[in-house]
C-alpha cells in the first residue's frame, strides 16, 4: 500500500496522474472487469469521496482547495466509468447469484436494504431526491450567485489594491500577489459554477441508469436465461439497487462537498501538485477517513481486506504528514497551550533573565490517573521485599496468591500494582481496591512473625503485634528464635508471607468487587468455545450482561466459587425467561450447585451437621420477608439481636468442635438470613432445603428458637 501511494504521488507530480486516471476510466467502460477489481475500484471510490468531503470540511477557505472543481469532474467520470463496468457485469453474470458483480454490490444490496428490493428502490429514491432536489440544486444556485458576485466585485478589489499600493501600505510584490489572488478567486467560482452542473448531471444519470439496468436485467434474465419473472426481478433488481447505492453514496458525499465549498467565505490559492498537496495534505482528513473506511471494513459481508488495507494506508499517510507537520510548528503548539493571547517563546528565551523557561505541556487525558483494580502501597523500608535484585520474595508470593485465588474462585484475579508511598510509615503497607483503601498494617522486614494459634506453651521475647489477616495475637521475633517458637506451638512466617496472606484474605473477602463486566464477558467468551449454544441462548438473548454479573457477584459474596460456569449459564438460560430478578436467579443457581456447595463446606463426609430454626421463629421470619418484599425484612430489633447471639454461639461451638457451622432453613428466608449473618458471623453457612441433595444425610445438632 505504501508503494502504491508513492507511485500515485510520483505520477501526480510528474503530470501523468490525470492522463493515467482518464485512461483507466476509459478502460473500465470498454474492458470487462472481474468482480475483485470492481470491489477494489468501488472501495477506492468511496474512500476518495470521503477524503474529498473531509478536505473541504478542514479547508480554512475555498482557495485552500482550489483544485476542487477539477477533482469533482474526475471523480464524476470515475463513478460513471464504474457504473458502465458494473452494469456490464450485472447484465452478463447477474443470473449466477448475488455476488456475481462483487462483494461490495452484494453487501449494499443485502446489508444496507436487508435484501428486499422494494425497500432498496425506496431507499435509492430517497437518496436521489436528497441528492438531486436538495443538495445539488442548492449548491448549483449558490455557485451561480457566488460566481456573479465575485465577478462583479473584481473591479472594486482591484481598485482597493491600487489604493493600498499608492498609499505605501503594500509594495509591488504584495500588490501583484493580491491581484493574482483576485483573479484566481474569480476563476475558482466560475469553475465551481460549471462543476455544479456536472454534479446535477451525474444525479440525473444515476436515475436513468437505475431504470435501464432494471428493465435490461429483467429482459435478459427472463428471455435469455429463462428465469421466472419473480426470481429475475429479485436477482437483477437487488444487484441494480446495490450498484446504484454504491455509486450514489459517494456521489452524495461529493455533492455535499461541493455545497460546503461554495458556501464558504472567499479567500486566496494548478492540477498535479496542487491536488496532492491539498487533497492529501490534511492529516485530519486522512485520519478520519481511515477510521471510517476501517469501520466499514468490519461490516459483515464487506471485502474486509480491501477496506482495512485502504484504511491502513490512509492512516499511515496521515501519521507521516502529522510527523512532518509537528516538526515544523513547535512554536504554534506552545502558543495554543498557553492561551489565545499568548506569544510563543523563541528558542533560547529565558524567564526574567534566568534559566530557559520550561515548556508547559497542555493538559490531556494522560494526566487523568487510571485507578488500579488492586493496588498495594508500601513504605520505603519495605521496598527490598519487592525488589528482585535484593532477593525480595513478595512479588513471587503475590503471583502465587493470584494463581491460587483464580483457581479457587473461577475467574482471573487482576494484577496487583505495587508502588511506594512516602506518606506511609516506613514499615507500613496499604491494600487498595478500585482506589479505596481496604486494609493497612505494619510488618518488620528483618524479623519474623510468630502467630499464636491459641495453644502455645510459653512466651517469646519480641515486639507484640497481631496477624493482620485474622487478628490473632502474635510476636515479631528475631530470625534466630524461629525453631524455639515452633517448638512452643507458634506458627512462624516471614514478612512477605504475612503480607501475601493478608492480601489473600482481603481479596477473598472482596471477591464480588473484583468481578466486573469485563471479567464476566471473558468467562462467557471462554465458555462459548466449548458450549457455544449455551452462551448464545443466554446473553443478550435471555438476560442482559449486568444481571449475569449480579448473580455471579451474589455467589461470590456467599463464598460460592464460580468455576462451574457451564452449569451456572445453563441454569440462567433456563430460568431467565421465567424471571429477570437477580435474587431469584441466584437461588436457582445455588440449587443446581448444591452438591458442590455442600462438598466445599463438609468435604466428602456423608453426614452433614446442621443448625435449624424453631418452626414458630421460621414462620415469623417468613412473614417478615413477605412484608418486606424487595427491601429488607422488618424484623423486630430485640428478636434480631437474640437470633444473632444464638446463631453466633452455635457457630462458635461447631468451630471449637472442628465441624462446619451450617444453618438449614426454608428456601424463602435463606437469602435474608445469609445477608443477616454475612458480616457478623462469617463462619456460618446458610443453606436452603432445596440445596440439599436427596441422598445427603443430615444431623440436627441445635435448634434456635425465639
Amino acid at each position: 500500500m505504501n508503494k502504491l501511494t508513492e507511485i500515485l504521488i510520483s505520477l501526480a507530480r510528474s503530470g501523468l496522474g490525470a492522463p493515467v486516471l482518464l485512461i483507466v476510466v476509459l478502460m473500465m467502460m470498454v474492458v470487462p472487469l472481474p468482480p475483485l477489481l470492481l470491489d477494489l475500484f468501488f472501495t477506492f471510490n468511496i474512500a476518495l469521496a470521503l477524503v474529498v468531503l473531509l478536505a473541504t470540511v478542514y479547508a480554512r477557505r475555498p482557495l485552500d482547495f482550489a483544485a476542487f472543481p477539477t477533482v469533482l469532474l474526475v471523480t464524476t467520470l470515475l463513478r460513471l466509468g464504474l457504473n458502465v463496468a458494473s452494469t456490464r457485469v450485472v447484465l452478463l453474470e447477474g443470473h449466477k447469484g448475488g455476488d456475481a458483480a462483487g462483494k461490495v454490490i452484494e453487501a449494499f444490496g443485502h446489508f444496507v436494504v436487508g435484501g428486499n428490493y422494494a425497500v432498496g428502490i425506496v431507499v435509492f429514491a430517497i437518496l436521489m431526491i436528497i441528492n438531486f432536489a436538495v443538495v445539488t440544486k442548492g449548491a448549483g444556485r449558490v455557485s451561480e450567485v457566488s460566481a456573479r458576485f465575485t465577478l462583479d466585485a473584481m473591479p472594486g478589489k482591484q481598485m482597493a489594491i491600487d489604493a493600498d499600493l499608492n498609499a505605501g501600505v503594500i509594495d509591488q510584490a504584495e500588490a501583484k500577489r493580491r491581484r493574482g489572488e483576485v483573479v484566481q478567486e474569480a476563476d475558482f467560482y466560475g469553475s465551481m459554477d460549471g462543476a455544479s452542473k456536472f454534479v446535477r448531471g451525474d444525479a440525473i444519470a444515476g436515475i436513468l441508469i437505475l431504470f435501464i439496468n432494471i428493465i435490461g436485467g429483467l429482459l435478459i434474465g427472463v428471455i435469455q436465461h429463462g428465469l421466472p419473472i419473480g426470481e429475475a426481478a429479485e436477482t437483477y433488481v437487488l444487484l441494480t439497487i446495490g450498484d446504484g447505492l454504491v455509486a450514489q453514496i459517494p456521489a452524495l458525499f461529493l455533492s455535499v462537498a461541493a455545497a460546503i465549498m461554495v458556501t464558504r467565505a472567499s479567500g486566496a490559492a494548478d492540477m498535479g501538485e496542487q491536488v496532492v498537496s491539498q487533497l492529501f495534505g490534511s492529516a485530519q482528513a486522512l485520519a478520519v477517513a481511515a477510521g471510517i473506511v476501517g469501520l466499514m471494513g468490519l461490516i459483515p459481508g464487506m471485502p474486509n481486506l480491501i477496506f482495512l488495507t485502504l484504511a491502513g494506508g490512509a492512516g499511515w499517510l496521515a501519521w507521516r504528514i502529522h510527523q512532518r507537520e509537528s516538526g515544523v510548528r513547535p512554536a504554534l503548539a506552545g502558543a495554543a497551550a498557553a492561551g489565545p493571547g499568548a506569544v510563543p517563546a523563541l528558542p533560547g528565551a529565558t524567564a526574567e533573565g534566568g534559566a530557559p523557561a520550561p515548556e508547559v505541556r497542555d493538559v490531556s487525558w494522560d494526566d487523568v490517573p487510571v485507578i488500579d483494580t488492586i493496588g498495594m502501597e508500601v513504605g520505603y523500608r519495605l521496598i527490598p521485599l519487592v525488589d528482585k535484585a535484593q532477593n525480595g520474595q513478595l512479588l513471587a508470593r503475590i503471583k502465587g496468591v493470584r494463581r491460587k485465588l483464580s483457581q479457587e474462585l473461577g475467574f482471573l484475579i487482576a494484577p496487583v500494582h505495587i508502588r511506594d508511598n512516602l506518606d506511609l510509615p516506613p514499615t507500613a503497607y496499604r491494600i487498595t481496591l478500585l482506589g479505596v483503601s481496604v486494609a493497612e498494617a505494619e510488618v518488620y522486614p528483618d524479623r519474623e512473625l510468630a502467630i499464636n494459634p491459641g495453644q502455645v506453651q510459653g512466651e517469646l521475647p519480641g515486639t507484640p503485634g497481631r496477624d493482620p489477616a485474622f487478628g490473632l495475637p502474635a510476636v515479631w521475633i528475631e530470625s534466630g528464635l524461629r525453631e524455639m517458637a515452633q517448638s512452643l506451638g507458634y506458627t512462624v512466617v516471614d514478612a512477605s508471607t504475612v503480607i501475601a496472606t493478608h492480601l489473600n484474605h482481603v481479596l477473598s473477602s472482596h471477591a464480588p468487587e473484583l468481578l466486573g463486566h469485563e471479567e464476566v464477558q471473558e468467562l462467557l467468551d471462554r465458555l462459548g468455545k466449548v458450549a457455544p449454544r449455551v452462551v448464545q441462548d443466554l446473553v443478550p438473548k435471555t438476560l442482559p450482561l449486568r444481571t449475569v454479573v449480579r448473580v455471579l457477584q451474589g455467589l461470590l459474596a456467599e463464598q460460592v466459587p464460580i468455576r462451574d460456569m457451564r452449569t451456572i449459564a445453563e441454569t440462567l438460560a433456563e430460568q431467565g425467561p421465567r424471571s429477570q430478578d437477580a435474587d431469584a436467579l441466584l437461588a436457582a443457581v445455588r440449587v443446581r450447585l448444591g452438591r458442590m456447595i455442600i462438598q466445599q463446606i463438609n468435604g466428602l463426609v456423608d453426614e452433614l451437621p446442621v443448625i435449624t430454626l424453631d418452626p414458630k421463629l421460621e414462620q415469623i421470619l417468613q412473614k417478615a420477608v413477605q412484608v418486606g418484599g424487595d427491601g429488607p425484612a422488618p424484623v423486630e430489633p430485640g428478636l434480631a439481636e437474640r437470633l444473632h447471639q444464638s446463631l453466633s454461639e452455635s457457630a462458635n461451638r461447631q468451630e471449637l468442635a472442628g465441624q462446619p457451622a451450617v444453618l438449614l432453613v426454608s428456601d424463602g428466608i435463606r437469602l435474608m438470613l445469609a445477608r443477616f449473618v454475612r458480616h457478623g458471623i462469617p463462619n456460618l453457612h446458610v443453606l436452603g432445603f432445596g440445596e440439599i441433595a436427596e441422598d445427603r444425610k443430615l444431623k440436627v445438632i441445635a435448634t434456635v428458637g425465639k
